[in-house]
C-alpha cells in the first residue's frame, strides 16, 4: 500500500510541480492530507461538494483533481467552503490539485490527449504563461465537416461550430478549458483554426470579422483526460485501483 507521501511525489515529478506557472492562488499540489496511506484513486475535473461526496461514497482516498478548492485568497471554513472540506477530513481524503501543467504536459495533458484521440499530430506549442506554452498546435489532414464530425462523436453533449476561417485549415490550435486569452494569438501564431472549452460571446464577432474557425466542446468536457491519465498511471505504477468521478457538467 503506497503512502499519500510517494504518490504526491510521483504526481509532482509527472507534471512538473512546483516550477510550472499557474494563476495565483491555484495551490497546485496536495491542498488536503489524509492519513498517509493511500488504497483508492479518484479523478475529478472540479473540487466541489458532489464530487466529493461521490468520492467518498467509493471510499476514494486520494482525489486528484484539476480545478483545485483554492482560487483567491483562502476563504473562513464557513458554509459550502466548511461542507466540502469536512467532507474530505470526515472521509479520509486526500486532495491533490493539479491546473496549467496538467493542460499542457506534452504527453498526459489535456491538449495532448485530445489530439490524440482526434489523431492529430503536434508539431509546435505556443500561448505562453510567464513563459510556459499552455497550447498546442497539431496538423491537420480533416475538412472542417470532417473535423466537426470527429469532434461531435468525441464530445457527445455538443460541440458550438463558428467556422469563418479555411475549409481545410493546415494547422490548429488547442487549448483546453477557457481560450478567450488565445483567440488573439492564433493569427500571430500562423493557425485560424482553434479547438477549446468556451469562448465568451464577443469571439463570434471576432471570428467573423478575423476570419477565424472556433470550436467549442465544453470546458468541463475538454478537461477530463489529464486527470484520467494521471490516475491510471499511479494505478499502474503502485497496483491501486481509480475511478472517474463524474459530476455530468453541461458547460
Amino acid at each position: 500500500m503506497p503512502t499519500t507521501e510517494e504518490i504526491v511525489a510521483y504526481c509532482n515529478e509527472r507534471t512538473g510541480l512546483p516550477d510550472f506557472p499557474d494563476f495565483p492562488g491555484s495551490f497546485n499540489g496536495l491542498q488536503i492530507e489524509n492519513n498517509g496511506r493511500v488504497t483508492r484513486i479518484g479523478a475529478a475535473v472540479d473540487a466541489g461538494l458532489i464530487p466529493f461526496q461521490k468520492a467518498v461514497a467509493e471510499k476514494i482516498d486520494f482525489l486528484i483533481v484539476h480545478h483545485g478548492i483554492y482560487w483567491d485568497q483562502p476563504k473562513p471554513l464557513t458554509g459550502p467552503v466548511f461542507q466540502k472540506v469536512k467532507t474530505l477530513l470526515d472521509g479520509n481524503c486526500a486532495l491533490y490539485s493539479c491546473h496549467l501543467p496538467l493542460d499542457a504536459h506534452s504527453e498526459i495533458g489535456n491538449s495532448a490527449i485530445l489530439a490524440q484521440k482526434l489523431e492529430l499530430t503536434q508539431t509546435r506549442t505556443f500561448a505562453p504563461y510567464e513563459g510556459r506554452d499552455i497550447g498546442l498546435i497539431v496538423k491537420n489532414p480533416f475538412t472542417r465537416s470532417q473535423l466537426k464530425k470527429r469532434l461531435s462523436s468525441l464530445f457527445p453533449k455538443g460541440t458550438i461550430a463558428i467556422e469563418y476561417g479555411n475549409e481545410q485549415p493546415r494547422e490548429i490550435g488547442i487549448v483546453t478549458g477557457s481560450g478567450s486569452s488565445v483567440v488573439p494569438l492564433l493569427r500571430a501564431s500562423g493557425i485560424d483554426t482553434l479547438i477549446t472549452g468556451e469562448l465568451k460571446q464577443n469571439f463570434f464577432n471576432d471570428a467573423q470579422e478575423e476570419s477565424l474557425n472556433l470550436y467549442c466542446c465544453g470546458h468541463y468536457a475538454t478537461e477530463t483526460f489529464g486527470i484520467s491519465a494521471l490516475a491510471q498511471e499511479l494505478t499502474d505504477k503502485f497496483n491501486i485501483p481509480w475511478q472517474f468521478i463524474s459530476t455530468d457538467c453541461p458547460l
